[in-house]
């Protein structure tokens, strides 16, 4: 079959010689049994790559099934796959054939490959590899014959070196890769794509057909495209259906064209820093280490004091003199301002270690010390959660309700909580 054939057939409109040399590499792997990894940017038609390659293949009279490896669960997928045998798992009240038994002699398309979770990786890789798969609950071996086309939107060999992704399933997925191109590299196709989704429109909503003057296509074709395919067409039936107009000009045409999007989150400038983390709770739990590890410090330093309070007038006059060389050193204008004298401590016999002509160190009685057992404040997230809801029981006088609001949890998991830590009202 020629190219426009397959273009005609499947609804491809575009001539870029990107999607050109995409169609022909489907139309020449089809033929044969080989695994294929579609790459591409989200809604830019990678499935209807997978619908050709089957078509055109000797298994096109067989089942073909589309799965999204990101919408099933990680705790099903391996059961939606591989199928599963009564008694297997919870609510497993009867065996269920997967789809890798259902669609024998087929093929499966695995959009969002990158989203399968570690362990399904290894079982599909088994599955490439010898045909060979087990039901989970079960031990008996069962062969099948699918062929896998693969999609994903990401770089699955940037996820192979982060750990996300087996290296071994990578390569054995990517025998012929196939890249189809995101919209933005296809600018001469874009007014044929938006022509034919406005007819299509105007056909389903009963209306005329739009026209762009030279200033609409010029936002049209420049438009950064991050929806690709899918948000032009987004695009169209909105100016099919809200436009008063037959000529859409470029003012009219800004209304319909999103902003281009910008990153407003704070980011790390500068340095190998830059990039480290992937998003704001990474950045969170970073800070919270660095105040538990701060909070760790402190800890040893006051269990040193206790342990040896002559350390504790060293570390006085060590602070109290940073301090003072932080202050004059900052604030030039104010050299008339001084610290209040140390307070007068009865004289003690100074160690050996300290500098000539220090003062003498501050004695920290039993009194003014809190015992180690005191210092090692509990972190426990459980005494913690139960200490906040008797404060809010306290608060609230016993009232379940306004305690739960004043918590952000529900009534039923305040009723719970309750029975958990066993508190009583």
């Amino acid at each position: 079959m020629d190219l426009q054939s397959i273009k005609n057939r499947f609804g491809i409109i575009g001539n870029s010689p990107a999607l050109n040399h995409a169609l022909n590499t489907a139309a020449q792997v089809a033929a044969t049994d080989l695994t294929v990894l579609i790459v591409g940017e989200s809604g830019v038609g990678k499935e209807v790559f997978s619908q050709i390659i089957h078509a055109l293949s000797a298994r096109k009279h067989n089942p073909f099934i589309a799965v999204n490896c990101g919408a099933i669960p990680e705790g099903t997928i391996d059961s939606e796959l591989f199928g599963h045998e009564k008694g297997a798992f919870t609510g497993a009240v009867d065996s269920r054939k997967g789809y890798f038994e259902t669609v024998n002699g087929g093929t499966i398309f695995m959009d969002e490959i990158g989203e399968m979770p570690l362990g399904t990786q290894a079982r599909l890789l088994r599955v490439l590899e010898t045909g060979e798969f087990i039901r989970v609950g079960s031990s008996k071996v069962q062969k099948t014959d699918v062929r896998v086309i693969a999609a994903t939107n990401r770089e699955l060999l940037e996820f192979t070196q982060k750990g996300r992704f087996r290296e071994d399933l990578y390569y054995r997925l990517s025998t012929v890769p196939i890249r189809v191109p995101a919209l933005r590299d296809r600018k001469e196709d874009i007014l044929l794509l938006f022509r034919k989704f406005v007819v299509d429109f105007s056909e389903r909503y009963k209306t005329t057909p739009v026209q762009l003057d030279e200033e609409a296509k010029s936002l049209l074709i420049n438009h950064s495209w991050q929806g690709n395919v899918r948000e032009l067409k987004n695009i169209a039936e909105q100016i099919s259906v809200l436009s008063t107009n037959s000529l859409i000009t470029g003012a009219e045409m800004r209304r319909f064209l999103p902003d281009a999007a910008h990153n407003r989150l704070p980011v790390l400038a500068g340095g190998p820093a830059q990039g480290e983390f992937a998003n704001e709770r990474e950045i969170l739990y970073k800070l919270f280490f660095d105040m538990k590890k701060d909070v760790t410090e402190l800890k040893k330093m006051f269990l040193e004091i206790l342990q040896n309070p002559a350390l504790a007038g060293t570390a006085a006059n060590f602070t109290r003199d940073s301090l003072m060389n932080d202050f004059h050193g900052n604030n030039d204008t104010n050299q008339s301002i001084m610290a209040p004298p140390p307070a007068q401590q009865p004289a003690v016999n100074q160690p050996s270690f300290l500098p000539a002509g220090n003062q003498q160190p501050v004695l920290l009685h039993d009194s003014d010390l809190h015992h180690h057992e005191e210092v090692e404040e509990s972190l426990n997230i459980m005494d913690k959660e139960k200490e906040l809801i008797v404060k809010a029981l306290k608060k609230h006088k016993g009232k379940r309700r306004d305690a739960s609001l004043d918590l952000g949890i529900s009534e039923r998991t305040l009723y719970r909580k309750l029975k958990e830590y066993d508190i009583d009202e």
